[in-house]
């Protein structure tokens, strides 16, 4: 199945539409428009988060709406522009949870766990590539908020954006992991726990711990605290220290 990607509609298209800018005349067809923008985006976003986002369709999303696909095509351009305008409205309503008078660590790590929560209530976002972001309102007001939990601590502005962007590409992995963990446990009835539980007696068999002994030492004290071979809270959490102290190194070198 292809990537879902941001920005990947018609660029003049996709900003007027997010900042709210009238259509051109040329597309301006129909009777005149009941639904409003928010209301597509909420109705799409309801979509993707019970069914994942491939099932969100120009055509599914008008019958939501009670609207042939042809009217929606005169509020919306197309699917590309639908799920920049759905991403930019989730963005938009994000909480802003950074103390303004707490440390950069705490403005850092509350910047980390609404990106988190994000992923945990609509986990398709995830998936959607982004290197092309939505340029509309929620997200820039979602930029602005985020790197001033990084300025004024030394940083040149391209070294705040990137300290920014690993940040959020360590969270956006680490939703990525979860997400495919939820869908392992969907596909096969099972949890992790339960899988390897299932499959101990032949792994027992084939596993050679005398050639492999880091491996046979390291793996059982990580599945005994996992309860698995691998727990996306955990990664999340001692990542999250590692992205931070990294951070630290950066700023308190200056």
């Amino acid at each position: 199945m292809a990537t879902d990607r941001s920005s990947a509609g018609d660029p003049a298209r996709t900003l007027a539409l997010l900042w709210g800018e009238p259509p051109p005349k040329a597309a301006r067809r129909g009777p005149r428009q009941a639904r409003s923008s928010a209301e597509i985006a909420a109705t799409a976003i309801a979509l993707a988060d019970a069914e994942g986002v491939e099932a969100v369709t120009m055509r599914r999303v008008a019958q939501e709406l009670g609207l042939s696909p042809m009217a929606l095509y005169t509020y919306v351009p197309g699917k590309a522009e639908l799920l920049d305008l759905m991403l930019d409205t989730l963005y938009g309503a994000m909480p802003r949870t950074a103390p303004a008078d707490s440390g950069w660590r705490a403005r850092v790590t509350a910047i980390a766990e609404d990106n988190r929560a994000l992923y945990a209530a609509h986990p398709w976002i995830a998936a959607v590539s982004a290197s092309r972001p939505p340029l509309g309102p929620g997200l820039m007001g979602k930029y602005e908020y985020e790197l001033r939990a990084l300025d004024d601590l030394g940083l040149g502005d391209v070294e705040m954006d990137a300290a920014l962007t690993h940040l959020l590409g360590f969270v956006q992995s680490c939703a990525r992991l979860a997400a495919d963990e939820r869908a392992a446990e969907q596909d096969g009835a099972m949890n992790d726990r339960q899988w390897w539980a299932g499959n101990a007696e032949l792994l027992a068999r084939v596993f050679d711990a005398d050639r492999y002994p880091t491996a046979a030492r390291v793996g059982a004290a990580a599945g005994e605290a996992y309860g698995g071979a691998y727990s996306p809270s955990h990664a999340y959490e001692f990542g999250l220290q590692r992205v931070i102290d990294g951070l630290a190194a950066l700023i308190e070198g200056r």
